[in-house]
């Protein structure tokens, strides 16, 4: 292997003995160098350890063909499924992505923002960190033009576009299917409402009860980090209250599922004492028994149309202002932990 100085372009040429001009074709995989010329440049090229010059390539033209991408936690199943459909697109169009966690951190999400921007990054994709209340960190993006695309957890913003499902609508979905079991007295476990997520389903679940007759207990709302721990604790609070409710509806699965098998443990049976509905089909969803009712949320296909829309846009293909907000469908997806009630003798 080479092992000497920086190869250049005029090291391949010299050494094939053809001209600079032909080589930089052939590095870009043009036609005009025919096939058998392209692969002995490849060849040579990977034996002396060229690299290609992308630092002088984007300063030429003003392009990194890099995408930012500022999530909340990297150990989701949902957003590594986001992160695989942006990956789909990004890559098959010749975009790199740099990936950061907020870690649910506004600081580290400003921090992460900042590294972005000084890292000429041509457009980002964020889904907001759980205490981000202010968008002045993404300021500078705007003010220069990058395009800025958030998804499932959104703020509004008039040069911004927002991709995420109806949240509302699919948590009323999701209260409306256990009430049409006989269930009236449904916990909701959820986090504090401070995202647009969160919000929104605790709207969906007050309006389905409000729909069906049934009053509101603030006492059936239970908040916590959506963690499976969690769940677990949520199960002991539940156990304690009286009467029993006879249903559960969890803003995501891993909650759910620690709440189910912590209520499991104390002998309750699940969904003949207690119904259950998640959310996100995870594929915790179908380990659990018994299978867990949930909300299906297409990450993969939000993670296409979020890197779909933005490489649009630096293409000159669309405005990503022409829509400010994307709703993609949701779907409920029933399984045996909310089926019926348990008879009373």
């Amino acid at each position: 292997m080479y092992t000497g100085k920086e190869v250049t372009i005029y090291d391949l040429a010299r050494k094939l003995n053809i001209s600079i001009a032909t080589v930089s074709r052939a590095l870009k995989d043009d036609p005009v160098v025919s096939k058998k010329t392209r692969k002995r440049i490849a060849d040579l090229a990977e034996e002396m350890g060229y690299r290609s010059n992308n630092f002088a390539r984007n300063l030429r033209t003003q392009r990194t063909n890099t995408i930012g991408v500022i999530i909340p936690r990297l150990n989701s199943y949902f957003m590594s499924t986001v992160i695989a459909g942006i990956e789909s697109i990004a890559n098959s169009e010749g975009y790199n992505l740099i990936i950061s966690q907020s870690s649910e951190s506004a600081q580290k999400e400003m921090n992460s923002a900042r590294t972005m921007f000084n890292n000429r990054v041509d457009g980002l994709l964020v889904s907001l960190a759980y205490d981000t209340d202010r968008l002045i960190h993404f300021e500078p993006f705007i003010k220069k033009n990058i395009p800025l695309v958030f998804f499932d957890r959104v703020e509004d913003h008039a040069n911004c576009l927002s991709i995420l499902i109806n949240n509302k609508k699919a948590a009323y979905e999701a209260t409306t299917h256990l009430i049409s079991q006989g269930r009236r007295r449904i916990v909701y476990i959820t986090a504090t409402p401070k995202r647009n997520v969160y919000i929104h389903r605790l709207e969906g679940y007050k309006e389905a009860l409000a729909d069906q007759k049934i009053p509101f207990k603030k006492e059936y709302i239970l908040m916590n980090n959506l963690s499976q721990e969690a769940g677990a604790e949520a199960a002991h609070l539940i156990r304690q209250m009286d009467p029993l409710p006879d249903a559960v509806f969890v803003a995501n699965d891993n909650c759910a599922v620690g709440c189910m098998v912590a209520l499991k443990q104390s002998g309750i049976l699940i969904p003949e004492d207690i119904a259950f509905v998640g959310f996100n089909n995870d594929p915790v969803s179908t380990v659990v028994e018994p299978n867990l009712t949930t909300i299906n949320y297409p990450g993969y296909e939000m993670g296409q149309v979020a890197a779909r829309n933005l490489i649009n846009h630096l293409n000159g293909a669309s405005s990503i202002n022409a829509t400010n907000t994307i709703i993609l469908r949701s779907e409920l997806i029933i399984r045996e932990s909310s089926g019926p009630q348990k008879k009373k003798t």
